[in-house]
């Protein structure tokens, strides 16, 4: 059986074009793309953004645990890059799964381009999951792996496999159609997991911590390619991640969550620049969290200067280790008085070898008052 059309792969010169923002549509407005529309044109010869993802008072329990997502509200805006940050057992990844139909909410709706996909099967929803462990077929080659997802739909097998020819291409990984698994680094198993999720053409594609088995060099790579794809084919890209520099690095829309809940959300300067907790200064790091005259406040680890101990207005601290970056040396200081809570001061190579500090060393810390961001007590 053909089911007709399944995608539309944009060809390397539609992708030079910008892509352009279009509107959400509106609550109930229509049903989620399932994989057997083409992403439609807007002027100027761009995609149209797709889904619009908005989580409406949702909560999940498991049994009669504490709730494991509370009461979420988010929006998310159509093609953007949208990461789920927080520690184990923040909530992200059950998130992330009651997008993907994996898990129903307990209560509250999920809203997808503008329809309610709470009560549908993963397969009906237009989204595309990509997991961790990639979980290819060993006994299939890449062209298959990556056809997959269209052979459960009925396509054709001369169909599937031209839509994953196309689909390898755009994950440069055409060379290797043939190769099973076995014969694939772990660099280029993810990239054909990736692709058998693009095949289907969802309007969201969804990562579960995808670049965690990636060693650093290779995981720079990736998000580079993450990031294009998500540019290029204006699909909403939502990602679960305890990296903070994963987050910073890929999304347009971080989501910093807490025993269920949103600690805070907006770009990756608005939580690494502007903390508004005490959790989100700590939790995304670069940050030092001390005492202030009206509660606590976070100074940037770049922004905060070595002094003479005892100097007025300094914080008398104890330097405790000495690490060289590359770029220059990050220190680990405890408060002289308060005792051990960690805090870090950055200084360039000159600095370092001009103070000659060393672990032992008592020192002062000082910054300026503009640097110090106020934050919501615990």
């Amino acid at each position: 059986m053909n089911t007709g059309p399944v995608m539309h792969l944009v060809t390397k010169n539609e992708r030079r074009g910008a892509v352009e923002a279009a509107p959400a549509r509106g609550l109930g407005a229509g049903a989620p793309t399932t994989g057997s529309q083409p992403p439609a044109p807007v002027a100027g010869g761009g995609l149209r953004r797709r889904g619009a993802i908005e989580f409406a008072a949702v909560t999940k329990r498991f049994g009669a645990a504490a709730a494991a997502v509370d009461a979420l509200d988010l929006r998310i805006p159509a093609g953007s890059y949208c990461c789920l940050l927080g520690p184990s057992g923040c909530g992200k990844t059950t998130t992330l799964r009651m997008l993907a139909g994996h898990e129903e909410p307990t209560e509250g709706d999920v809203i997808l381009d503008g329809a309610n996909v709470t009560g549908l099967p993963p397969a009906r929803r237009g989204t595309a999951m990509m997991f961790q462990s990639y979980a290819l077929f060993p006994h299939l080659s890449a062209l298959d792996n990556a056809a997959f997802g269209l052979r459960m739909r009925g396509v054709s097998k001369a169909e599937r496999h031209a839509h994953a020819r196309e689909v390898l291409e755009l994950v440069d990984m055409g060379a290797f159609a043939n190769r099973l698994p076995a014969q694939l680094s772990g660099g280029q198993q993810q990239r054909v997991a990736l692709a058998r999720a693009l095949v289907t053409n969802p309007s969201a594609l969804l990562l579960d911590e995808p670049l965690s088995a990636l060693d650093p060099f290779l995981r720079g790579r990736v998000r580079a390619e993450l990031k294009r794809l998500n540019r290029e084919l204006g699909i909403t890209f939502v990602h679960v991640t305890h990296s903070q520099d994963e987050a910073l690095a890929l999304a347009d829309l971080v989501v910093l969550m807490r025993a269920g809940r949103v600690e805070q959300q907006g770009t990756p300067e608005d939580l690494f620049d502007r903390p508004r907790t005490v959790f989100a200064a700590r939790f995304m790091g670069g940050h030092n969290v001390v005492a202030g005259l009206g509660g606590p406040i976070a100074v940037r680890s770049d922004r905060t200067r070595l002094a003479p101990f005892g100097a007025p207005g300094a914080l008398d601290a104890v330097v405790r280790a000495v690490e060289y970056t590359g770029t220059g040396f990050a220190l680990t200081l405890s408060d002289a008085d308060a005792g051990p809570d960690h805090l870090t001061a950055l200084l360039d190579e000159a600095e370092y070898r001009a103070r000659g500090v060393a672990p032992g060393d008592r020192v002062g810390l000082t910054w300026d008052s503009a640097d110090a961001r106020p934050l919501a007590a615990e």
